[in-house]
């Protein structure tokens, strides 16, 4: 059978292989592109980061809803959040090195110092798009890594407020990521 537009996505869902290399040969390059510019200085991590990307697409793609999103932005989006976990995961590596290895670090501290304004800057931007309190709380469990329980007893609002307020914000960022 020849993989196209019209079937790809239902052969990767009955796990055809040749759908998975249609899909690198036809939205490889928004992959590359993304995980380019999110790692551009650490191509280590550059095939590393593509290969889960495609993995990801591979077992998760009973998730893609083709009434929600095009087959090309859902790539865009794994393949932007699977750089930023790698970049995350780079800096907590760099982070948990020795004392000893410090005085080696003075080139990599200037990077690690750049990537982590780089992801601070890219967090606070998509968090922008949502009310200041919505913010707060989205700083709080996922970049604090803060429990429910202690999120709502600071803002003094009910767990289920807060469940509502991070679906709401979730749902919010979705659709400016469709556009």
């Amino acid at each position: 059978m020849k993989i196209n537009e019209e079937n790809f996505i239902i052969q990767l869902r009955k796990g055809n292989e040749k759908a998975l290399e249609y899909v690198i040969d036809k939205y490889g390059w928004i992959i590359n592109s993304i995980v380019k510019k999110h790692l551009y200085n650490l191509q280590n991590y550059q095939e590393e980061c593509i290969n889960d990307i495609l993995i990801g697409i591979w077992n998760n793609i009973e998730s893609f809803d083709e009434s929600k999103n095009s087959f090309k932005n859902w790539v865009g989006g794994i393949s932007k959040y699977k750089a930023i976990d790698y970049r995350r995961k780079y800096l907590r590596y760099i982070n948990e090195e020795s004392i000893d290895e410090m005085e080696i670090r003075s080139e990599k501290s200037i990077f690690i110092d750049i990537t982590k304004n780089e992801l601070d800057n890219e967090i606070d931007n998509l968090l922008n798009n949502l009310k200041p309190e919505d913010k707060e709380i989205f700083l709080k469990l996922y970049i604090e890594d803060k429990e429910v329980d202690v999120v709502s007893k600071e803002m003094n609002m009910k767990r289920e407020v807060i469940y509502n307020r991070v679906s709401r914000g979730k749902d919010r960022l979705r659709k400016l990521f469709q556009k």
